[in-house]
């Protein structure tokens, strides 16, 4: 008996080393595809890792990767990517040490999950990278924009017919994700929600936006949603939100979470992650890591700068700013009903920092813009979106920037409808030029 105890203390290390080295990733669909492989693969090599290899797992959608450490001792990473709400489901039974999410976590999921910690913190809730919804349909359809109240019409098969946008082509052919999906939550959060509408029962669904993507190409009377990183040759549809202007998930307008069916992407880590999640969710927001965001084909959150064209109908300041001196490609935003600077925004001040630092311009070279959006008060959304561009300015000073003006420019230039409050949220934002 003594020896058999013996024996079963002395594997308990190798136990529990062995369940240290196996990390289990499970939820988005848009993440886990490409994306996550991507980034485990890029990990595993900046700590040394050797013999890395890939395979299908034992289902659709999921995948295994290999690897042994700098001691040779062996690593497997699981995905499995069947919709961003399996990743919490799992996080809930234990089965995930990590979720990969393509929309925010939801008030129920928080409410469930709440034993593993406050997912909502800003080291449990990290912004990996940045996705556009694209709506997309056949290269030869000729239609170049749609409204998000038209897009709502649409999917909730109000308008059935392609004439009835003014072009030929018959019936209109819906494609959608499934309901386990977060491009799919997000696009009824942003698109049909708004409009009271719900998704056809003729809309064909898909757990796999590459698959969407491949069927809406080869059909004329197509129209579908899928990842910017998913669209593998369809036409991709310019978007118009409220009295804002029709934009296309260009890289900018995305980057700056301007285009209207913008979103985030996430890692969801439990209160005690394990040291290989920790690691996974750094490396995704390292330099290294947001490179692989880009060439995956998302955006990644390195901040650059971009000359932005002015126009005669800017506010005269605004135009100033074109014209001398250049946008960086962030926007600070705040957590709902608050002054306070959401968790990607928190992030976001250090690389704003850290590029100043490295182009020499901490010092009285940057210039912070707030907006919002309307308020029946006189001045007062002028006054409120100042105020959000000195929140700003305070965490930045914490890192050492000096900036030169701060300005607010209340409800002028939205980049979202007023009517609903996830367009007033986007309205309310924080701009940063450099000369």
């Amino acid at each position: 008996m003594p020896r058999l105890l013996l024996a079963l203390l002395a594997l308990l290390p190798l136990s529990a080393l062995a369940d240290s080295a196996h990390l289990r990733v499970q939820g988005s669909n848009t993440i886990g595809a490409a994306l996550l492989p991507a980034l485990v693969q890029g990990q595993l090599r900046s700590q040394q890792a050797t013999a890395i290899e890939q395979a299908p797992g034992a289902q659709a959608n999921e995948t295994v990767i290999t690897a042994r450490d700098v001691r040779g001792q062996p690593l497997r990473i699981d995905i499995a990517a069947h919709g961003s709400s399996t990743g919490f489901a799992a996080l809930g039974r234990g089965e995930a040490d990590l979720a990969a999410a393509s929309r925010p976590i939801n008030d129920a999921e928080v409410r469930q999950l709440q034993a593993l910690g406050n997912l909502r913190a800003a080291s449990a809730e990290q912004v990996i990278g940045l996705d556009g919804v694209a709506v997309i349909v056949h290269p030869n359809n000729p239609l170049p924009q749609l409204t998000t109240r038209q897009l709502a019409q649409i999917f909730s098969g109000q308008v059935q017919r392609w004439d009835q946008l003014g072009i030929t082509g018959g019936s209109i052919h819906l494609y959608a994700r499934d309901d386990r999906s977060g491009t799919y939550e997000t696009f009824k959060a942003l698109v049909l929600d708004p409009h009271q509408g719900a998704l056809s029962a003729q809309a064909q669904r898909f757990e796999s936006s590459d698959e969407l993507a491949e069927r809406v190409s080869s059909d004329r009377q197509a129209i579908g949603f899928s990842s910017l990183a998913a669209v593998h040759g369809a036409k991709v549809l310019a978007i118009a939100e409220g009295d804002a202007p029709a934009m296309l998930p260009q890289r900018a307008q995305v980057a700056s979470e301007d285009y209207p069916l913008s979103r985030r992407l996430f890692f969801y880590l439990p209160a005690n992650a394990k040291p290989q999640a920790k690691a996974l969710a750094e490396f995704a927001q390292s330099p290294a890591g947001q490179a692989i965001v880009a060439q995956v084909g998302f955006v990644s959150q390195q901040v650059k700068a971009q000359a932005v064209q002015p126009q005669a109908d800017m506010p005269p300041r605004y135009r100033t700013l074109a014209q001398q001196a250049q946008r960086l490609s962030v926007n600070f935003r705040f957590q709902e009903g608050s002054a306070s600077l959401d968790n990607k925004a928190l992030r976001d001040v250090q690389r704003v920092a850290d590029y100043l630092r490295q182009a020499g311009k901490l010092q009285s070279k940057a210039v912070l813009v707030g907006f919002g959006d309307p308020k029946e008060t006189p001045g007062r959304a002028a006054l409120l979106s100042r105020l959000r561009a000195l929140a700003v300015r305070r965490e930045l000073a914490r890192d050492g920037v000096d900036v030169l003006e701060v300005t607010g420019m209340g409800d002028e230039l939205p980049v979202a409808g007023n009517d609903q409050e996830q367009g007033r949220l986007r309205n309310r934002r924080v701009e940063v030029w450099v000369y």
